[in-house]
């Protein structure tokens, strides 16, 4: 869908908390009511939206219950700067991309213009202008050699050559800044890439830890809560900010993967990776 469109949808702070939510399991009308804690009403209003933007779509479980979850993996990247404001979706890149192709990403770019501006100055500039101090004035001409007093000529010449000298330098700083300019637009088209390609990583390596801790409805909060504690997450607030969550979703989840034998609690009674 458009971009801008996105935007809007997603401008919505209950949508966003619906997407977050939904990203950990599907759910049902009710249930996201209670865990926003807004009505069941404006719960559905929301998830009308979503799903005539393709963002959520829905299932009929065999208790006639309207199940609701996300429907693809999307990424939104918006830039804003003095001279660029874009938007652009994309899908994930495939896991098979051939990251070797790359000309940027996997080199150490180093695109300082202002080292490469460095080496041009010094001694030798002035050696191009073919004058030395005062040399100008008692340089020799097709008229015989200019008086000292005579130096309007000299002068003229002098101021000249420089005027040439500074339009060179000019137009080389700027060709070498639009090189690099071009440079670094491929090198934004190619991070892109590279991020959207962990994207669709990430999601690959969460189904399957997903199923690792337990295939139901619940998988993907467990594959959140276990990540988390991997990360450092030691206490159930600690969890509830790492997985945005609340007390009573992450707690459960927590027991139930310290039932299973995926975590443990330390002698300070904090939360840790089973061993």
């Amino acid at each position: 869908m458009d971009s801008a469109e996105l935007l809007d949808i997603l401008g919505n702070e209950n949508r966003r908390r619906i997407l977050r939510l939904l990203s950990r399991k599907p759910c049902y009308v009710t249930e996201i009511s209670e865990y926003l804690g807004v009505s069941p009403k404006a719960v559905i209003d929301h998830l009308r939206k979503l799903e005539d933007a393709g963002l959520v779509e829905s299932r009929t479980d065999d208790q006639r219950r309207k199940y609701f979850s996300i429907s693809r993996n999307l990424r939104l990247e918006v830039s804003v700067s003095p001279y660029e404001f874009g938007m652009k979706s994309a899908y994930p890149a495939s896991t098979n991309l051939d990251a070797s192709r790359w000309r940027y990403v996997s080199l150490n770019v180093q695109l300082d213009s202002s080292d490469a501006d460095s080496d041009e100055d010094g001694p030798g500039e002035d050696a191009e202008t073919g004058t030395d101090g005062e040399g100008a004035v008692e340089a020799d001409t097709d008229d015989g050699p200019v008086e000292a007093g005579d130096t309007e000529v000299g002068d003229e010449v002098t101021e000249s050559d420089d005027q040439d000298d500074e339009d060179t330098e000019t137009v080389g700083e700027a060709t070498a800044l639009a090189a690099e300019l071009d440079e670094l637009q491929q090198l934004q088209r190619e991070l892109s890439l590279a991020q959207r390609w962990v994207h669709g990583r990430i999601t690959d390596v969460q189904d399957r830890l997903g199923d690792a801790v337990n295939g139901d409805g619940e998988a993907r909060l467990r594959a959140d809560v276990l990540a988390a504690v991997a990360g450092g997450a030691t206490t159930v607030e600690e969890v509830c900010r790492a997985v945005e969550a609340p007390g009573h979703v992450v707690e459960p989840a927590l027991a139930e993967l310290a039932d299973r034998g995926f975590l443990d609690r330390d002698e300070d009674g904090e939360w840790v990776l089973a061993e």
